[in-house]
């Protein structure tokens, strides 16, 4: 009679704990990850079950050739803020349920739409994208399961999903230039009266040699709206770029002497680039012909 009431007395705290929403330590604690690759960001939500002396993927924890839910407790979530290329396939931006088929000698990742699906309730149907990967071994055994991401490059990276001695990587890849140009156009659309958006915009176009008559364009803008020995010199720039050296040489040394005069504590960063160009396309401007000096000169005398 004492261990039942005992027992009614565990349970009813129990429920009292779940009724208040009492935070308690959880057996697969939650962990997020996140990694920037170019100017996409790249996050996964999951829980982190623990071995405990048991081996991952047997019929007892996690059976070959089952759909999993990459995790524990609820569905694990990825997100992607642009397009991105998983494995060589093309998964759009947004938000998916991270699902996988661990089996010896291949996984079978999976991005369901469904965010809150796990294998109890999962839908082949719902599927945005499944590809396959060669998993690979560790010596270091992890202990608790692990998603991290490797080999980050500005347009590259790894996902890593980890387990015991078990590792399964996910080339991912992102089209980083295509991202960061329609960066650009949002910012100018979205402040086309801003001096500095309009000299930044103007300089990604100049670094990639995108576009150059939007980027002159541009640059004209900024100076318009407020001259500065930067918007100046990037307009110089796109000049030169495009092979108008006689009207890039002024305006690199107008730059020179706005830089001189505006007291900016940046402006010794930007001037030997500048003096550098002055000379340059002073080089590559094209001669005057005899006949026109012989003219000028006639006409002094």
């Amino acid at each position: 009679m004492r261990k039942l009431l005992l027992s009614t007395a565990a349970l009813c705290l129990v429920a009292q704990l779940a009724t208040a929403q009492i935070r308690l330590p959880q057996p697969s604690p939650g962990a997020s990850v996140m990694q920037t690759v170019g100017t996409t960001d790249i996050t996964v939500k999951y829980s982190r079950p623990s071995l405990k002396g048991r081996e991952p993927f047997t019929s007892a924890l996690v059976p070959y050739g089952k759909v999993w839910r990459t995790g524990a407790n609820a569905a694990t979530n990825f997100n992607t803020t642009t397009d991105l290329m998983v494995n060589g396939q093309k998964l759009a931006a947004g938000t998916y349920a991270l699902l996988s088929i661990p089996e010896q000698n291949q996984w079978t990742i999976i991005f369901n739409k469904n965010v809150a699906t796990t294998e109890a309730d999962y839908k082949q149907t719902e599927d945005a994208l499944r590809v396959t990967v060669t998993p690979g071994t560790s010596s270091v055994k992890t202990e608790s399961f692990t998603i991290d991401f490797s080999d980050v490059t500005d347009s590259t990276a790894k996902m890593n999903i980890m387990w015991g001695n078990a590792r399964a990587s996910v080339p991912m890849g992102v089209d980083v230039n295509a991202n960061a140009a329609a960066n650009v156009d949002k910012a100018v659309a979205e402040k086309p009266e801003d001096a500095a958006v309009l000299q930044a915009a103007a300089s990604y176009n100049l670094s990639k040699g995108r576009n150059l008559d939007q980027a002159l364009a541009w640059t004209d803008k900024s100076i318009g709206l407020k001259e500065t020995y930067r918007n100046v010199w990037v307009k110089a720039q796109i000049l030169a770029k495009m092979g108008k050296f006689a009207e890039a040489v002024p305006l690199a040394q107008k730059a020179m002497t706005l830089g001189e005069a505006s007291g900016d504590a940046a402006f010794p960063f930007f001037k030997d680039a500048i003096a550098k160009g002055v000379t340059e396309y002073s080089s590559k401007m094209p001669a005057v012909p005899t006949a026109v000096k012989g003219m000028k000169a006639k006409k002094k005398s």
